[in-house]
């Protein structure tokens, strides 16, 4: 359900990298090293075990060397695992199912819909040996952030053999880049928290031995869709008729 806002803030992440603009010859080397050797997911939000994550990350041969030195700075990204609906002053949830024709679907097929509203609690963490290398990659990150068209991006999620945008919008581009706090004299953490108020379809079609348009396969990814009413009998007596 979650996969595919954590691979489409994965790209908004990639976005951000190639968007920086180097202030001293360190984040120099970080805007040249590549995304894949600079920004990396963490198994959950992080604010609890910052520096564990970093010797994770520093134990992670990206480099197929012998020997590695510390590839800092990092910017490592978490996801919360919780659930929180979103507040109903922002917007409201599709709780009932309503019939809807997927654009682009060749079959025209009828499927059902609801939506669900949706808090993801995220924290992208930057670790630099230098708090001014900290700083400058936290600030940029808010200034991207602040930008009205990355306020909002799309996840898309496949049904049918479809692929349909979802809207993902980022709550407050005010957050600050808290500084947490560690033994090592030479490390700096700074994390951003980050809400995403997403918006997550559920697709419903007939299932094997109910009724359908006949389109395709109940309980397949090539579902059949629900029959379509053809035609109103103005005589019958479920219409009125006598």
């Amino acid at each position: 359900m979650l996969t595919p806002i954590k691979i489409a803030f994965g790209e908004y992440m990639g976005r951000f990298y190639r968007s920086l603009v180097p202030t001293n010859a360190i984040t120099q080397e970080f805007c040249e090293r590549g995304l894949a050797k600079a920004i990396a997911w963490a198994p959950a939000r992080m604010v609890d075990s910052a520096y564990e994550m970093l010797q994770a990350w520093q134990r992670n041969d990206t480099d197929s060397a012998p020997t590695r030195p510390p590839k800092i700075p990092v910017i490592l990204v978490g996801m919360a695992r919780d659930w929180l609906p979103t507040g109903r002053d922002f917007t409201r949830q599709v709780a009932e199912p309503v019939k809807v024709e997927i654009p682009g679907d060749e079959k025209g097929r009828v499927f059902g819909l609801k939506t669900m509203a949706g808090d993801i609690r995220a924290q992208v963490a930057f670790f630099a040996h230098e708090e001014s290398t900290a700083r400058a990659l936290a600030a940029q990150l808010l200034l991207f952030v602040d930008g009205v068209e990355n306020r909002r991006f799309n996840a898309l999620y496949e049904f049918a053999g479809q692929k349909l945008p979802f809207p993902c919008s980022l709550e407050d581009p005010g957050a600050p880049g808290m500084l947490q706090q560690v033994d090592e004299k030479n490390l700096t953490i700074l994390a951003v928290d980050l809400t995403l108020k997403a918006t997550i379809p559920i697709f419903d079609a007939p299932r094997p031995g109910e009724e359908n348009d006949g389109l395709g396969i109940p309980g397949t990814d090539d579902p059949a869709g629900y029959p379509r009413v053809s035609g109103i009998d103005m005589n019958s007596k479920e219409a009125g008729g006598n």
